[in-house]
């Protein structure tokens, strides 16, 4: 089994405020539902790399490693105001808590070791489901990420043997941290496919986004609106992802796996289901398969639906990284459910409701493939105005970036 999970119970320590929508209970859950499925049976999880303030530094700057260490152990010089607006820290989407530069650390150290068992060739795949913080910039805490482990990972392939690393985010929220960081290295290919930046934080995303200087066409941002479904989601990946990785030619493929983009996630409002996730999931492997030798590191991200949501998608991610794959009609045993049940009752007092019995969630995912022609009909199921929201977002990406790629933005085979 050519392939690593990356787990340390430790990795329940990046907790914020009681009432912060992400909670680390969703990473115990998911690594339960994993076992209770059969998925992680005679895998031995591989434990996260200790890391010193000079490998966070390949990232981040001094001032914020020490100010993060600083506020997580009730030694901060900064409070308040101050300290939010220097170093993003103590706001409501970032709320101090003790530890926090060691509980984030650690998080970083599981996608450094994940690119680490991949660069030795220990392994083609690895996963690590507490990463996929890719909002934080080099010098301030974002969108509840303090380290940019995405980022923090990509250094640490470039500097050990890599230099072309495709990054696809399919997270709700847009990739901003780490195309800021690549945005000028040709080098790395970001693409990022999540709700407009007009509807949602951080307001970043624009197809326009392309990248700097000689690294122009390197970033690609595909901007989707609120509602886009499970068929045209993945009619918008389709039409684009394959044609730019499969020119860029990556040795890897590293991909940030958020999953609030659930129709039933309290923060955004995207509508895929976790049928929709597993399609997403298993593309992304194919694309690792057809054009980077099965090279595939993945990371988690965001998902706020605790119980319903985030434990069933990143199952799906941990088995397809592992080729296992779980149908979306295996059922969830009624022991897992209970005891997810009581576990969530204590992190909120007013779940009431059980959880889903099955992995998946009937959605539709059997998507039709852009052809270029804006006018077609609309399939059963979905609304001519969907559709053609979904094929504009479609041409403004392949317009922005396809000719820099020596690609015809309005030709479907490319």
């Amino acid at each position: 089994m050519s392939a690593a999970v990356i787990w340390s119970d430790d990795f329940l320590s990046y907790r914020w405020a009681h009432t912060h929508p992400m909670n680390p209970v969703r990473l115990a859950l998911t690594m339960s539902l994993a076992r209770s499925l059969g998925v992680l049976e005679g895998v031995e999880t591989t434990p996260p790399m200790a890391l010193t303030d000079t490998d966070l530094m390949v990232v981040h700057n001094r001032e914020y490693i020490d100010a993060v260490r600083a506020v997580g152990s009730g030694n901060a010089a900064l409070s308040g105001p101050l300290l939010e607006r220097l170093f993003g820290l103590g706001g409501t989407d970032n709320p101090v808590f003790d530890g926090m530069h060691e509980a984030a650390r650690l998080l970083v150290g599981g996608s450094v070791a994940a690119a680490e068992a991949i660069a030795s060739g220990s392994v083609r795949r690895a996963v690590n489901i507490g990463g996929g913080m890719h909002h934080a910039m080099r010098s301030h805490a974002a969108g509840f990420c303090v380290y940019n482990d995405c980022s923090i990972a990509i250094r640490y392939l470039l500097e050990h043997g890599f230099d072309r690393i495709a990054y696809i985010d399919i997270d709700a929220h847009h990739g901003d941290g780490v195309q800021v960081e690549f945005a000028a290295d040709p080098r790395v290919l970001t693409v990022s496919l999540h709700q407009h930046p007009a509807t949602l934080w951080p307001g970043t995303g624009w197809p326009t986004e392309i990248g700097d200087a000689t690294a122009e066409g390197t970033a690609v941002n595909v901007a989707l609106m609120p509602d886009t479904r499970d068929r045209l989601w993945l009619r918008a990946f389709h039409a684009v992802v394959p044609s730019l990785v499969a020119e860029f030619r990556p040795q890897i493929l590293v991909t940030q796996c958020g999953v609030d983009s659930h129709r039933a996630d309290p923060l955004t409002d995207l509508s895929l289901t976790v049928d929709g996730h597993r399609a997403a999931i298993t593309a992304l492997r194919d694309l690792a398969d057809k054009y980077c030798d099965g090279r595939w590191l993945a990371v988690g991200g965001g998902g706020y639906g605790v119980i319903d949501v985030v434990p069933r998608s990143w199952t799906h991610l941990i088995a397809a990284v592992l080729d296992r794959d779980v149908e979306v009609t295996s059922v969830i045993d009624e022991e897992w459910q209970d005891a997810a049940t009581e576990i969530t009752r204590q992190v909120h007092s007013q779940y009431s409701h059980p959880p889903v019995g099955t992995m998946g969630d009937g959605g539709d995912v059997d998507y039709v493939a852009w052809d270029g022609d804006t006018g077609q009909p609309a399939p059963d199921g979905i609304t001519d105005r969907a559709q053609q929201q979904t094929d504009r977002a479609i041409l403004a990406t392949r317009r922005a970036v396809y000719p820099l790629h020596g690609l015809d933005p309005e030709d479907p085979r490319d």
